[in-house]
């Protein structure tokens, strides 16, 4: 599909709905529709650089914004949480974080060189018994036992080299990126194990403890966060 309508947008865009009766859908990629934003609706809608989807076509096709680095050149090109849009003709950067409300939004980046944060979500092990890692934004990555579900890394990009392992563990600094406490970021208290078809469930230090699902927990630091997630919102 190359358009769906505006009113049944998932709730992850921060969209208005109103402005148009259709806007670019995403196509299958690194990242699901539900927590992604069209890389056409990002340039034209959110950081206004074009103001149609001609427009938009014609500054993708000529490879002048980047995705983690990579020239991407579809308007459906899907981006996800943490992803890092580069514009270098502009000499600006952007993550993608997520707000209070489960919206994915842009925060301006004071540099352009950054490297880019990824969870660990499986682990194989392929021919030749190498174990690949099976990372958050659709990457798979060569690594070792020595990973773990659930860890953190930080990539360089393009070349997605691991700069830095975060340990998913009690006393390590995490994101909550689903639920009720959506965008809110605190040290990880307490893990635990449900030994049935239930989710394990962490508790979460911040201004309050809450407790929340495993699969909803990033971490992004040890003391400190290892990305700079302040900054300017683009709306």
């Amino acid at each position: 599909m190359t358009h769906q309508k505006r009113l049944s947008i998932p709730k992850s865009w921060k969209v208005g709905k109103k402005a148009n009766k259709w806007v670019t859908a995403t196509r299958p990629g690194p990242h699901s529709k539900a927590r992604s934003l069209p890389l056409g609706v990002i340039i034209r809608d959110v950081l206004k650089l074009a103001d149609n989807r001609k427009e938009g076509k014609r500054i993708l096709a000529e490879g002048k914004i980047l995705v983690d680095g990579i020239p991407r050149k579809e308007l459906k090109f899907p981006v996800g949480l943490f992803d890092v849009i580069s514009i270098p003709l502009m000499n600006e950067a952007y993550r993608v974080v997520q707000d209070e409300k489960g919206r994915l939004i842009l925060h301006k980046l004071s540099e352009t060189t950054v490297n880019k944060l990824c969870r660990i979500d499986n682990k194989t092990t392929i021919k030749g018994g190498q174990v690949q890692l099976n990372l958050s934004d659709g990457t798979n990555i060569f690594g070792s036992n020595d990973y773990r579900t659930k860890d953190s890394l930080i990539l360089s990009i393009p070349g997605k080299q691991v700069v830095k392992r975060l340990e998913y563990k009690v006393g390590n600094l995490a994101m909550v990126v689903g639920g009720q406490h959506s965008g809110e970021i605190g040290t990880i208290k307490d893990i635990r194990e449900v030994k049935s078809s239930r989710h394990n469930t962490v508790t979460i230090s911040g201004d309050t403890d809450f407790d929340t699902i495993e699969d909803y927990v990033i971490v992004i630091g040890e003391d400190k966060p290892e990305i700079r997630l302040g900054g300017e919102i683009s709306d």
